[in-house]
């Protein structure tokens, strides 16, 4: 089927496309140039389909209302404490926009960037291109980034590259919020992560550098639990998972099943790590997607990626690419 392509705005004075990409198996994933954003993701079940991203029906709600609604984040996604790192005997000063410290690459991050889009008939995909020059947010380097969206049958792959012109760190991340359901909240999706570890948060959000056993805690996620306490209370959620090391790559990461059990989401990826967040802090005076009301819970995220401030924790995982070392990432999502 051809792939769609219409005007979904306009950006200080640049367009934003809209690209529908549609399966074999009834799959609908509608993907905009700003953010290189999934607006819509609409999977068949009985009696028709259902729509299991959170998004928006129109631009200026993604301009003015959205927390990464289903965008990259980056060049460096997460938290960044101090909003500054030190690379190569220079401080770099970011620019802060959670506090102290830089969230997700900062306001004029990737996500908040209109990125090119190609259309691939021949494989259904869109390759998206973005050029970020030299000192963007703070960062070193002029930095040619691209992302393809793939659909095939009910699997959605993200492939992620940067080439940059000298060292500089790159920790790109997908930011979709998922509902399976057809609740207001996600707090009943059974949830389970191959992840023994989390990377502790310290009293500014920021990671201390500290790795701990997740066993006994709320974040032991290797057997499938709901997002609720033994008591029925929502458990709230939004932290680094350690994937487990020597994991084979053909194995999910990551299981999600909806409460009528009608879909189940799988994660896989190379990254390190994922963060798991169930919108905490999620609150959206606007309407989204068919109307709908996204206040706390509303949604989930698997962020894949790797650790969070692997800036000051140099023994986290490296993030730094250079001429010599392009940045490579994929992943893969199925709901079905």
């Amino acid at each position: 089927m051809a792939i769609a392509v219409s005007n979904f705005g306009e950006f200080r004075g640049k367009r934003v496309d809209q690209f529908r990409l549609v399966s074999a198996t009834g799959v609908t994933v509608d993907l905009i140039g700003y953010g290189v954003a999934v607006r819509d993701w609409r999977v068949p079940v009985a009696g028709g389909e259902r729509s299991v991203v959170l998004g928006f029906d129109t631009f200026e709600a993604y301009e003015k209302h959205s927390p990464h609604f289903g965008s990259l984040a980056g060049r460096v996604a997460n938290r960044i404490k101090d909003a500054s790192f030190d690379l190569n005997g220079k401080t770099y000063q970011l620019a802060a926009n959670l506090g102290t410290l830089q969230l997700h690459g900062g306001e004029e991050g990737l996500g908040r960037q209109v990125w090119d889009g190609q259309v691939d008939e021949a494989n259904n995909s869109v390759r998206f291109t973005h050029f970020s020059p030299d000192g963007a947010m703070g960062y070193p380097g002029n930095v040619n980034f691209s992302a393809t969206y793939t659909l095939k049958g009910n699997r959605l792959k993200l492939e992620l590259s940067a080439t940059t012109d000298q060292a500089t760190p790159i920790s790109l991340v997908q930011h979709q919020y998922f509902n399976l359901g057809t609740t207001a909240d996600v707090l009943d999706h059974t949830i389970q992560v191959n992840s023994s570890a989390y990377t502790q948060l310290g009293d500014d959000l920021a990671a201390t550098g500290a790795i701990l056993p997740s066993r006994g805690t709320i974040y032991d996620l290797r057997t499938p639990r709901t997002m609720r306490d033994s008591a029925g209370k929502p458990v709230d959620y939004d932290i680094g998972m350690a994937l487990d090391t020597g994991r084979n790559n053909t194995d999910p990461v990551a299981t999600v099943v909806s409460p009528d059990k009608d879909l189940t989401l799988k994660l896989w990826t190379d990254r390190p790590g994922v963060q798991v967040y169930n919108g905490v802090s999620t609150n959206v005076p606007v309407p989204g997607l068919n109307g709908a009301t996204y206040g706390k819970n509303s949604g989930f995220c698997l962020e894949d990626q790797a650790y969070a401030d692997a800036l000051h924790n140099p023994h986290f995982p490296n993030v730094i690419y250079s001429p010599e070392r392009p940045y490579r990432h994929w992943c893969e999502f199925e709901i079905a």
